[in-house]
């Protein structure tokens, strides 16, 4: 049996699943990529990622808003 979940995903975890289809990439690539980058600051890794990995501002900005939460416990 299967059950679904009725209650909607909000804040930057709402993106994830357009970023995968359109970069083709699972989420947890993107995290350890944002962990493993000696950038800390979240305007420069949303930066990086636009730059160099090819995001758009808003599905950068949600990896690492996401991503940086889980540090800080938000």
């Amino acid at each position: 049996m299967t059950t679904t979940s009725t209650t909607a995903v909000k804040g930057p975890a709402s993106y994830f699943p357009s970023i995968e289809k359109k970069y083709g990439r699972p989420i947890a690539d993107w995290q350890d990529l944002i962990r493993s980058s000696p950038l800390t600051r979240h305007m420069e890794l949303v930066n990086w990622l636009k730059s160099e990995h090819g995001l758009g501002h808003g599905h950068a900005n949600a990896l690492v808003a996401h991503t940086l939460a889980e540090h800080t416990g938000q």
